[in-house]
């Protein structure tokens, strides 16, 4: 039975358990348990401060985990990253004073930075030598409290930065996003092999669709070209003999416009279906 960490909390917190559970796993979290066992499928999840999943995955302890790219960088895990996820997405941003005349971030490198952040910090500026104030949360407010002259924080809108008195500086330091990670000696075994299978299968069922038409025969190589699939298409005869059947996966952002031109090539019957997951 493998280890599978998934954070507690914050936005990575449920979108992960949603993933799972699409997946087939019973990841549900007790109200009085900070870990529950799905002996069906040989994994006990645990549930962690995201911050701290890159510790415990990247020592062993945990054989993989779900958690920020960011939280990765800043602990200096040996993790590895097997997977990106579609969701947790997030960006580290220096801010200054509105009125103040710093315009890049070259100009703050030397000043009192405050941050959760320091690896992340130093290994942008490459300055390890650099003053900075660590904080736990609320950085927002620190230079208005006098202890620091810029931070780097998590942002998302922008609005908790403005309504601080600060504006953003620059391009974001670090990007990020939520991804699986495994322990190095503990990525090719079964268990984990097959949950990046099944996550990988449901990440492309979200991103694609099954569409399903009937189309005269003269018309079926056009309308092929129009949903050639991920290999080729299913086609089938139909008991009208100058009729076929297709289906094909086409992605998700193109079947509107998809199915406006097998129509208008004169197809029949054109049926959109969703996937529930997949392998390919």
């Amino acid at each position: 039975m493998i280890k599978v960490a998934i954070p507690n909390k914050g936005m990575l917190s449920e979108p992960a358990i949603d993933l799972l559970k699409a997946c087939g796993y019973k990841a549900s979290k007790s109200v009085k348990s900070l870990s529950s066992i799905d002996s069906a499928n040989g994994i006990e999840f645990y549930f962690l401060r995201p911050n701290d999943i890159p510790m415990y995955v990247g020592n062993g302890i945990i054989d993989a985990g779900i958690t920020g790219l960011d939280f990765c960088a800043e602990a200096l895990s040996p993790a590895i990253k097997i997977l990106d996820l579609p969701f947790g997405a997030s960006k580290h941003c220096a801010a200054v004073p509105e009125q103040c005349k710093y315009q890049q971030l070259d100009d703050i490198k030397n000043l009192r930075i405050a941050t959760s952040f320091p690896s992340i910090v130093r290994s942008f500026f490459k300055k390890p030598d650099m003053e900075l104030v660590v904080l736990e949360g609320a950085v927002e407010i620190s230079v208005g409290l006098g202890v620091a002259d810029a931070v780097v924080d998590v942002v998302e809108t922008g609005t908790t930065l403005k309504q601080a008195g600060l504006r953003i500086l620059g391009q974001p330091l670090f990007l990020s996003n939520a991804a699986l990670f495994a322990h190095p000696n503990r990525q090719s075994c079964p268990e984990i092999r097959n949950l990046l299978r099944r996550i990988e299968g449901k990440l492309l069922a979200m991103n694609y669709k099954m569409v399903e038409y009937d189309v005269p025969s003269e018309l079926l190589e056009k309308a092929c070209a129009i949903t050639p699939g991920l290999q080729s298409p299913t086609v089938a005869p139909l008991y009208n003999k100058s009729w076929y059947s297709v289906k094909a996966m086409v992605k998700s952002e193109e079947t509107n416009s998809i199915m406006d031109k097998l129509q208008d090539l004169g197809c029949k019957g054109i049926l959109l279906f969703n996937i529930e997951t997949a392998r390919v």
